[in-house]
């Protein structure tokens, strides 16, 4: 199961090791090895016990696989907005920075990265995006269920949030309506999260 798991998308597998409860660190153990070193022996003595190589500990993180020593800082999941742009082509570039500028007029609101995403959050996130080769992926969250050709998945990602996913690869579809779905979720956001409390609340 958990080889299975490490061949799956990091996220994935992460969804993986919480539902299953499958340890996240692994031991690198390496297979005791008896010394080469000759051991002086004598007519009344008796050979030498050969010697064992300790093994080596640390856990192979499952966001880039690098193995990391026990006790040693590594930390992949940090990134920044530039960093995830860099490679942008022209066109996608214009569309990011198009598809930014909008979001950011909407109001008071973090914007930082986050592994291979950049967020736009107020309380909760209300939208992301992943930047792609060909396109830009845009995940935003509804009260509702849209159904339009531009949006490609749905996910029901809580009891009151509705994923919701767009292919963005050129700066002129930076408008109406998907502008107009970004600042509903944008505006719905703090609502559908305090909603959410109160719910959970009156369920304990």
């Amino acid at each position: 199961m958990t080889q299975l798991a490490l061949q799956t998308d990091p996220w994935q597998f992460a969804v993986q090791v919480d539902s299953l409860k499958i340890p996240i660190e692994y031991a690198k153990t390496a297979t005791p090895m008896p010394s080469r070193r000759a051991h002086r022996t004598s007519s009344n003595s008796s050979t030498s016990t050969p010697k064992f190589q300790p093994a080596a500990r640390g856990r192979e993180c499952y966001h880039c696989h690098q193995w990391v020593e026990d006790k040693e800082q590594h930390d992949c999941w940090t990134t920044t907005e530039r960093a995830l742009t860099l490679e942008l082509s022209e066109d996608l570039m214009d569309a990011w920075e198009r598809l930014r500028e909008t979001a950011s007029e909407f109001g008071e609101q973090r914007i930082y990265a986050s592994h291979n995403s950049i967020m736009f959050s107020r309380k909760a996130c209300y939208f992301f995006v992943r930047p792609k080769k060909k396109f830009l992926e845009i995940w935003f969250f509804l009260g509702r269920n849209l159904k339009a050709p531009t949006v490609r998945k749905t996910v029901q990602s809580s009891k009151l949030k509705v994923a919701h996913m767009v292919q963005v690869t050129h700066r002129d579809q930076v408008e109406p309506p998907l502008t107009d779905w970004l600042k509903e979720a944008f505006d719905n956001s703090e609502l559908l999260s305090s909603k959410r409390k109160v719910r959970s609340r009156k369920t304990k």
